[in-house]
């Protein structure tokens, strides 16, 4: 992967795994996360939410 390349995958029955030079804002601005590969939630029942938790295994999310 190129350094200014992002790719984003979903992941059958979890989240949506985010890779290149990744960085989260807030609504103010603020980052709240970088880094090389981050997982966001598709499930909705994390509890850190923007971030994939594994909360989707006790869910049996499937999409």
């Amino acid at each position: 992967m190129q350094n200014n390349e992002l790719n984003v995958t979903v992941i059958k029955g979890g989240p949506l795994k985010v890779e290149g030079d990744c960085k989260i804002t807030n609504q103010s601005g603020e980052t709240i996360k970088e880094g090389e590969k981050i997982f966001l939630c598709r499930c909705g029942q994390s509890s850190n939410k923007p971030f994939c938790d594994g909360a989707h295994k006790n869910v049996e999310f499937d999409q």
